[in-house]
């Protein structure tokens, strides 16, 4: 599907719901596609911009408009790489903060997985734009990042990060201070009503997700919190923290609207990104299923927003 396709939805797809439909209305389209689609805003109804799962009423003016296509091939790009642990099936990546991660629209360059395919020629196959991909990190969130450079490997890791067989933890620093000094978070999860390029807890259905969260160190007005994320929803502990009225230093999408006092808002120049940080990552081996664990050194700008919180 290349181009712009326009019609009116017959009465006979009265009741189903709209992912369902766009598979069967579309050529080489699986539903998990057409819900992609759907929640990346490319499908619109009526001209709103609509959810997956909404039941259609037959008579609606559908406009679906794909994504343009990437070009051919990816571009091996020499990029400089921090490397966590390296061997023949995985390497493991200390992503910096300010780097996309794969190639989309827009960022067909520059991202790690160009860098990577400089540094080590080939990746796990994988989707087309991201060859070796096992999970993903916000492009202002540094920290860890496990990266499969077979295909058996890929497979192995993603059926562990699946079955929840993985570790993973965060360092987030937060405006506003928890009255206790630990917590779990559990809502469902889905897209914004309103802002579908946003997520949110408050939705009445949607996938399960869980964050813990710890008190790390508290400052004034602000707290450094240790995260364990078990589930791993797009945007998580950004959404889980600022819904619980802990929204991430410096977020542009979730946090703090408003007035800062003068040490926030030093942290947050000092900081100049989102303030979270891949900490701790622990998964199986790929061949052997011997546990690992790897952690990445909190970067330089992320130390320069804690020390002045530190000043008070």
């Amino acid at each position: 599907m290349t181009a712009v396709r326009e019609w009116v939805v017959p009465d006979s797809a009265r009741g189903q719901r709209l992912d369902q439909y766009l598979a069967a209305a579309l050529e080489q389209t699986s539903r998990s596609r057409a819900a992609a689609l759907v929640d990346q805003g490319h499908v619109t109804l009526e001209g709103a911009r609509i959810r997956p799962a909404l039941r259609l009423r037959g008579g609606e003016r559908i406009r679906v408009e794909p994504p343009p296509a990437p070009p051919s091939g990816l571009k091996a790009e020499r990029l400089p790489l921090a490397l966590l642990h390296e061997e023949p099936a995985f390497v493991v990546v200390d992503k910096a903060p300010g780097i996309v991660v794969h190639p989309a629209a827009g960022n067909w360059a520059g991202t790690l997985v160009n860098g990577l395919l400089h540094h080590f020629g080939e990746l796990g196959e994988g989707e087309a734009a991201r060859p070796g991909l096992v999970h993903r990190l916000d492009k202002d969130t540094s920290g860890c990042l496990v990266v499969a450079r077979t295909d058996e490997a890929l497979a192995t890791l993603q059926a562990a990060f699946k079955r929840r067989a993985v570790d993973k933890r965060y360092l987030a620093l937060v405006h506003g201070q928890p009255r206790t000094d630990e917590g779990r978070i559990d809502t469902p999860y889905g897209r914004h009503p309103r802002d579908r390029k946003r997520f949110t807890g408050r939705v009445r259905e949607g996938k399960p997700a869980s964050t813990e969260w710890r008190v790390r160190e508290r400052f004034a007005r602000a707290a450094l919190l240790e995260v364990n994320l078990l589930t791993g929803r797009t945007h998580q502990v950004r959404v889980h923290l600022s819904e619980a009225g802990w929204p991430l230093l410096a977020d542009a999408t979730y946090g703090l609207r408003g007035k800062r006092s003068p040490g926030v808002a030093a942290a947050e120049a000092a900081l100049g990104r989102q303030g979270l940080h891949a900490w701790r990552l622990c998964f199986p081996h790929p061949d052997s299923g011997e546990a690992l664990s790897f952690e990445a050194p909190v970067p330089a700008d992320l130390e320069a927003a804690l020390a002045v919180l530190r000043r008070g």
